[in-house]
């Protein structure tokens, strides 16, 4: 599975270069169905505001692809102009409640960070070892089982994320005055919109269609975050032991999608090849992972098997892989016969 540093840089350097051509389809055939398919919610509230719901469904997924875009600019991957990925970047951000710019900083730590125990933090989806968590309080083990409800995960918190949190400075990432002009900046491009909508077609039929279409993007969106990092098999390493490739690798899945899918939700699916080479363009991905079998060897992920992910929320160490709470107890019986010298350790690794 390991390769040196120099052979999969070389592989991935060709794939590295943004298309103009290729970024500019991107972003008409994202916006304009996104903008179209909206104004065709709004018509319909003159029928039946079911119908306006169904019709969400595909707008929210333009919302994904115009989020992934936002994303690939965080990476400066979309254009080979820097300030034309920060315009567009930051355009794509007041659409998506994000502060483009406060958004890249936390999430450049992110791929700093990701699958390192000793730099678990707010840019991740938080998760606890088995050690830790059976050392914490009643209390606490009550809350972080409440937070790593999928109610909470898919549903709560992204709404708080994206409506309240962002909202204001980050404090976890140091923010700068960019980064604090980003979110105040984009907070004043959402009042102006909502005055405008006010003015217009009224505070009420702009929420009745853009919230549900903002709140399944948000859903869908945590849940791609969330099933890319949080699998049984992931890799996670104390500092020490940390290793750039392998965590990208390893500790990323390649969430093979439906090819509907795969389109709306920008390729992000390859995301061991994106963690290991963030300044590919998504419309790329693809294609490096087709052309490489260096990069075919990963764990992949079906829409199916995705599903069972969802209840995995403790890293067991011992074993090094991520288990559930009802498996925690199986864990937990391990631990005793360990300690009271009924078997040895070799059987609790097994």
């Amino acid at each position: 599975m390991k390769s040196t540093q120099s052979e999969w840089r070389s592989i991935v350097a060709k794939y590295q270069v943004p298309s103009v051509k290729e970024s500019l389809w991107q972003v008409i055939n994202s916006f304009v169905p996104f903008l179209g398919l909206w104004a065709v919610m709004l018509y319909s509230l003159n029928y039946n505001y079911l119908l306006t719901l169904l019709l969400a469904l595909p707008t929210a997924g333009f919302l994904i692809r115009i989020f992934i875009i936002q994303h690939d600019c965080g990476h400066g991957s979309f254009f080979s102009s820097r300030r034309a990925n920060d315009w567009l970047g930051s355009l794509c951000g007041v659409l998506t409640l994000t502060p483009y710019f406060s958004w890249r900083k936390s999430h450049s730590i992110h791929h700093a960070t990701a699958g390192n125990l000793e730099e678990r933090g707010p840019q991740d989806i938080f998760t606890l070892t088995v050690d830790e968590y059976l050392q914490r309080s009643a209390w606490d083990r009550l809350k972080y089982r409440l937070y790593r409800n999928p109610i909470t995960l898919f549903i709560i918190l992204p709404t708080l994320l994206f409506v309240v949190l962002y909202r204001f400075p980050a404090s976890g990432t140091k923010a700068g005055k960019r980064e604090r002009l980003s979110v105040h900046g984009t907070n004043l491009a959402l009042v102006a919109i909502l005055i405008a909508m006010s003015l217009t077609i009224g505070l009420k039929a702009f929420l009745l269609v853009h919230l549900p279409v903002t709140l399944l993007a948000m859903t869908a969106g945590t849940w791609l975050f969330f099933v890319q990092h949080q699998f049984e098999d992931a890799y996670w390493a104390d500092q020490e032991q940390w290793d750039y490739q392998l965590a990208a690798m390893q500790g990323s899945s390649y969430y093979k999608l439906p090819k509907v899918l795969q389109w709306f939700t920008g390729n992000i699916g390859f995301h061991h090849i994106h963690h290991l080479s963030p300044r590919i363009p998504n419309y790329k991905l693809e294609q490096c992972h087709r052309e490489n079998e260096l990069f075919q060897d990963v764990i992949q992920l079906t829409l199916r098997s995705s599903l069972g992910t969802m209840f995995l929320s403790l890293w067991d160490e011992n074993q090094k892989k991520l288990i559930s709470f009802r498996q925690l107890k199986a864990v937990q019986q391990r631990k005793t016969l360990v300690s009271t010298g009924i078997v040895n350790q070799d059987y609790l690794q097994s």
